[in-house]
């Protein structure tokens, strides 16, 4: 075992940057964090600025380490894990983005999508990707960025530019961007689970694919060497607050928050409650592709073992549509303040809410819909909208949940819960109810760092094995049905009839992304 004392996590998120430090007994004993600006430049754009996300994640690591009185030398290893498809195009030799990172939940991919599906529609590239053909992934992202910036496919094409995902940017950062360190050029890399998102891997072989990267027109050149989740990713550069740390780790935040909740075995299950929502399902060491709108993903791979992948549900609007009640509509101070407004009537008063701002994601996949209120009455009042928000999460669960248990055969009997909305206690309850099952939500709800962080200390050797995370999970509370199931089937129902009016608003084939 290690003789130092810590292990690090960087945590970028689609809402904040964080770091957050962890010692021996696998507890966070400090944190630093940072929100950083969403952009909106159009409707159904959503962009970050990539240098705004590597300032504050300097600032944020600075931030840990005063907070917790901590020196450099004490922190054995940093793992890191990061929002996923959010693409970022940038100059190797100036360290310059060429346009802002195109964020996960962005849409203007979709004539892109459509056209590249042709005829054979978004399930073309499935068996090979793991992955739908629509806005979601990566690889799109990147040709919009060469096909749209003034200049940019030509420099593409001599070398000058490099993509990756958010922590192929940090990587490269952290271990010198453009200056390099010494006499290294900085390390141009992400890991398998990242690389699984951008529509440009093969999901057995591992390995991009180069007929995938001439269809979306592409050059190889850019793209970053693929490595396993837990492995050498070199050490920090020589100058800033983790100069000389090794980098053992990088998983993209729903693997991270898996391997932060032990679900090591096939059928494991967890959901992550944060800006989406993610329900993933371990299905080990062999790909399953789904027949109901999940995705097939790589879950982790340790160097040196095969991989293992997962069926993933994804829903782009979760504790984003608590920030949009907050900050547009602004019925709420502040995100924990919609339990008790909720908590102000005894039901939903017939309001519900399907937030498809940026189209439904699983297992619907209609990039046509938008966001709907059906359902209100002069009866309705602020009470009823927060209500609505909340269980509209828990819809969308039961959503994923039920395609889930259909494409594996196997019934879900409890679900591991994390990220913030799951302090939520009415939400928590509700959501137990409507899918009829225990929700287990364990002591540390923080599982997305605490991944990132136990997979850098054991591949460092900082723990011996996994037994922390029996440690982490502590105390379960644990939420058991209550509601009447005559009820539950009235109120999903409902739900299902306000799916259908949101969809067919934007203008594009009815059955265009439909399953």
């Amino acid at each position: 075992m290690s003789d130092k004392k810590y292990v690090a996590a960087i945590d970028q998120g689609t809402t904040s940057t964080r770091c957050i430090i962890f010692n021996h007994d696998g507890d966070q004993v400090s944190v630093g964090q940072l929100e950083h600006e969403q952009i909106f430049p159009e409707k159904g754009w959503v962009e970050h600025d990539p240098q705004e996300i590597w300032s504050n994640t300097r600032r944020a690591v600075g931030e840990a380490l005063a907070n917790g009185d901590i020196t450099v030398e004490d922190i054995d290893s940093v793992g890191i894990t990061n929002q996923r498809e959010t693409t970022v195009v940038w100059d190797k030799n100036t360290g310059e983005p060429v346009y802002n990172a195109i964020v996960w939940q962005d849409t203007r991919t979709s004539a892109i999508c459509k056209e590249l599906a042709g005829e054979e529609g978004p399930d073309k590239w499935r068996r090979r990707t793991g992955l739908l053909i629509n806005s979601y992934p990566a690889g799109p992202k990147v040709k919009w960025i060469l096909d749209n910036v003034d200049g940019v496919r030509e420099r593409a094409e001599k070398g000058e530019l490099l993509f990756g995902t958010i922590d192929s940017w940090l990587l490269w950062n952290l271990t010198g961007g453009a200056e390099g360190d010494g006499d290294k050029e900085a390390l141009h890399a992400t890991d398998v689970t990242n690389a699984s998102r951008t529509l440009l891997m093969d999901i057995e072989k591992l390995e991009w694919d180069e007929d995938l990267c001439k269809e979306m027109g592409i050059p190889m050149s850019m793209l970053p060497e693929i490595r396993p989740s837990l492995g050498d990713f070199r050490t920090v550069r020589e100058r800033g607050s983790l100069a000389g740390v090794p980098i053992r780790a990088i998983l993209g935040d729903q693997q991270s928050a898996m391997f932060g909740q032990g679900c090591f075995r096939a059928g494991s299950a967890k959901n992550t409650y944060g800006t989406g929502l993610f329900l993933l399902l371990n299905t080990g060491t062999t790909p399953k592709f789904s027949e109901n709108g999940l995705l097939t993903t790589v879950c982790f791979q340790r160097e040196g073992e095969r991989p293992v992948y997962a069926l993933e549900g994804s829903v782009s609007m979760g504790g984003s549509l608590v920030q949009w009640l907050r900050d547009n509509l602004q019925l709420i101070p502040n995100s924990s303040a919609i339990e008790n407004l909720a908590r102000e009537t005894k039901d939903n008063g017939g309001v519900y809410i399907v937030p498809a701002f940026s189209g439904l994601f699983a297992p619907h996949w209609r990039s046509d819909a938008r966001g709907v209120i059906v359902g209100l009455t002069r009866f309705a009042n602020r009470g009823h909208l927060a209500r609505a928000v909340l269980e509209a999460t828990a819809y969308q669960t039961r959503d994923v949940a039920d395609a889930m248990v259909a494409d594996s055969g196997v019934e879900i009997t409890e679900l591991r819960v994390d990220g913030g909305m799951t302090t939520n206690e009415l939400l928590m309850q509700f959501q137990s109810d409507i899918l009829g099952v225990e929700v287990h939500r364990p002591k540390n709800i923080e599982t997305t760092a605490t991944g990132a962080a136990v997979a850098a200390g054991l591949d460092n050797g900082f723990w011996e094995d996994l037994s922390i995370l029996d440690t982490q999970r502590g105390d379960l509370t644990v939420f058991k049905p209550k509601m009447e199931q005559e009820e539950v089937d009235y109120l999903y129902g409902e739900w299902k009839r306000a799916i259908k009016r949101s969809l067919n608003w934007e203008d594009s084939d009815e059955d265009e992304m439909d399953f």
